[in-house]
């Protein structure tokens, strides 16, 4: 895959294998995400979805393939420049009890800074912004080790958009969020049409929010796509082991899943899909 001349906005797996203990985690992997639109990796747990933005984000080295952002390799330039174009919100929360929550956000704007670390006009601004935009500013003076877990993960989150990076890869984002806090951040990700790649595990939200979906089952893709095309009763019968039907959102018109969650307890997921609960109601 040739980097060059790529949007500096879209990101480009190619062939990513990483290896753990002498077996591969993720196999071979290639996705997209492309330039302000939110791509989503879902899939059972273990078929490798943090394991892979663990990759992109620098936590795991890959033992091959390539990720791309515009013109570089991202494993083949700096700490900080890595920074400066890849901001992520790893579900593995960093060490940073003892601080405030503004101090905690004032880190995304390391990597803009020189040797001294002196504040600027630019990065209170965006701290500011941040803040405001997670809805945070009151806690602002608040030691981040005194907040609740969706309050911390609100905060991870302005720390990441204050970063002012070219991508985003969030794993879970939802995570720790009520109801209203989760639609607050998924609608401000859609508003602010930042480049993001972010592993989910509720499909009713990979449904709502993403433009693209790529399907992981024990490290490899299985399909990608819209989410109209990837989300059928099959595909969830099959790679996610449910029985569901897939419809009509009947508020937004966009799609809808629908689970059963008390399916029959000899419910097998190769069985034949029949019956109302996986009738497909869209086109």
């Amino acid at each position: 895959m040739n980097a060059a001349g790529t949007d500096a906005g879209t990101l480009s797996v190619d062939q990513l294998t990483v290896r753990l203990s002498g077996r591969d985690i993720v196999s071979g992997v290639s996705l997209t995400a492309a330039a302000g639109q939110i791509t989503g990796v879902i899939g059972p747990n273990g078929s490798g979805k943090s394991t892979l933005l663990r990759a992109v984000y620098r936590h795991l080295k890959p033992a091959a393939g390539r990720i791309v952002v515009g013109d570089f390799d991202l494993w083949d330039i700096s700490p900080a420049a890595h920074a400066r174009v890849v901001a992520s919100v790893p579900q593995e929360r960093d060490s940073v009890n003892g601080i405030t929550v503004r101090e905690v956000v004032g880190l995304g704007r390391v990597p803009h800074q020189g040797s001294f670390r002196r504040e600027s006009s630019e990065d209170r601004d965006a701290i500011e912004q941040s803040l405001t935009e997670v809805g945070l500013s009151d806690k602002a003076s608040r030691r981040f080790h005194s907040l609740s877990g969706g309050e911390k993960q609100r905060v991870l989150l302005a720390r990441c958009f204050a970063q002012r990076a070219h991508v985003f890869v969030l794993d879970e984002p939802t995570n720790h969020l009520d109801v209203a806090h989760q639609v607050q951040l998924l609608t401000l990700l859609k508003d602010r049409r930042d480049t993001c790649l972010m592993t989910l595990h509720d499909l009713g939200v990979a449904a709502a929010v993403c433009d693209e979906l790529f399907v992981l089952s024990e490290g490899v893709i299985v399909a990608s796509g819209p989410p109209r095309s990837v989300l059928t009763p099959e595909l969830l019968r099959s790679v996610f082991g449910i029985r569901a039907s897939v419809g009509t959102h009947p508020l937004t018109g966009g799609l809808q899943i629908s689970i059963d969650y008390l399916a029959n307890p000899g419910y097998s997921p190769n069985a034949s899909c029949g019956g109302p609960l996986t009738q497909t109601l869209i086109d």
